[in-house]
């Protein structure tokens, strides 16, 4: 069973635990996922209720993202870049919804997946699309020299 998504909660409805930088926020309600908030040095200091106030402004600003979506996406120009980096959170994060990247392979035959100029390894590149977390995506594989062109989409079974 798909989790649902995370969404507002009062401490009522919620059990708070901590790991070093990271806290855990698991839902009463085994039908809603947990969630791990990376909250940095500071969670020492701050009680449940002000990582949960922290919390439920990241939900409420996806929400808020995803209210204005209307399933239409951003995509940055080419040139520009197409992530950031989030110092608070110690990770890279989209700029907008779309993502222009290329696939290759280490020496170990790794995934190496890089977006501009930036190479990220599977995790780090997981990472990054947690920003999108509760969110669904679509993949498109494309020619190296065609991430850039919107392809046409042909619906249907490859077998057929």
């Amino acid at each position: 069973m798909r989790l649902k998504r995370p969404r507002h909660a009062s401490l009522e409805e919620v059990r708070i635990s901590r790991e070093g930088e990271w806290a855990i926020i698991e839902y009463a309600d085994p039908t809603i996922s947990s969630v791990r908030l990376r909250v940095g040095s500071e969670i020492k200091k701050m009680t449940d209720a002000a990582i949960l106030a922290l919390f439920n402004l990241t939900v409420d600003a996806q929400d808020e993202i995803s209210a204005q979506s209307e399933n239409r996406v951003i995509e940055v120009p080419l040139g520009r870049p197409q992530i950031k980096y989030f110092e608070e959170g110690d990770q890279w994060v989209p700029r907008a919804q779309v993502l222009r990247c290329h696939l290759e392979d280490d020496e170990k035959g790794k995934l190496v997946v890089y977006v501009d100029d930036e190479k990220f390894d599977l995790q780090q590149f997981g990472r990054m699309l947690t920003t999108y977390a509760g969110w669904g995506m679509r993949i498109y594989f494309v020619d190296d020299d065609a991430v850039a062109e919107e392809p046409t989409v042909e619906v249907k079974d490859p077998e057929d």
